[in-house]
Order: structure tokens, then C-alpha cells, then sequence
């Protein structure tokens, strides 16, 4: 097998859904019981396997780790996935927001060359 192969750009993939649930707790070092309450509570949606198991990719375990961390510091299930979703709108608010900012700078430096 190859570095190019498919496998070797799946396990590379932070998307892909590579962990069982109960691979997926033991490595966060909670229950699945925490995952299908963070589940319910829409912070991640598992994809399902062919035979309907939960699988977690690498992306929704680190979300789920920092519920975990709220959790472990006594915020609700609930409100947990409500600051993590936030925390993550609000990151790709800011990342937007420093593209817009990139691209009007370019703009105005691109635009105040040629002017008397």
C-alpha cells in the first residue's frame, strides 16, 4: 500500500469516521452514555455505519472534548454544547471577519497607488 492510497487520505482526514462509540469514550475518557447526551443535544451528529453503529471522526471528538471540560467543571450537558457551538460560531466569525479585513486592505493598498 501506498502514501497516496485512499486509506492513507481517510486516516489523514480530521472529517472521516474513523471511531467506534465505545472507542470514541474510552479516548475521552467518558461514557457513551456523554456522547449520545451530546449527541441529543446536537453538538455532533455520528455518522452510522452500515449496520447502524455510531462512528465519530477526529473533528467531533475534540468538540466533544471540550464539553467534556465545561462538563467537568459542572456546566449543565446542555449548556456545555451551547458554549461550545457559540465558541465555534463565534471562531468563524472571526476568521471571516480577518479575510474581510485581509481583502480590503489589498484593496485600499492596491487602489491608493495610483491616485494624485
Amino acid at each position: 500500500m501506498t502514501a497516496d492510497s485512499p486509506l492513507s487520505d481517510r486516516l489523514d482526514d480530521d472529517d472521516y469516521p474513523a471511531y467506534t462509540m465505545g472507542r470514541a469514550a474510552e479516548m475521552l475518557g467518558t461514557t457513551p452514555g456523554f456522547l449520545r447526551a451530546i449527541g441529543e443535544a446536537r453538538l455532533i451528529t455520528p455518522l452510522r455505519s452500515e449496520g447502524g453503529h455510531r462512528r465519530y471522526s477526529r473533528y467531533q471528538l475534540r468538540i466533544a472534548a471540550r464539553a467534556r471540560e465545561l462538563v467537568d467543571r459542572g456546566t449543565p450537558v446542555e449548556a456545555a454544547c451551547r458554549i461550545v457551538i457559540l465558541e465555534d460560531q463565534l471562531e468563524e466569525a472571526q476568521r471571516i471577519n480577518a479575510e474581510y479585513r485581509r481583502t480590503a486592505k489589498q484593496a485600499s493598498d492596491g487602489s491608493g497607488s495610483g491616485s494624485a
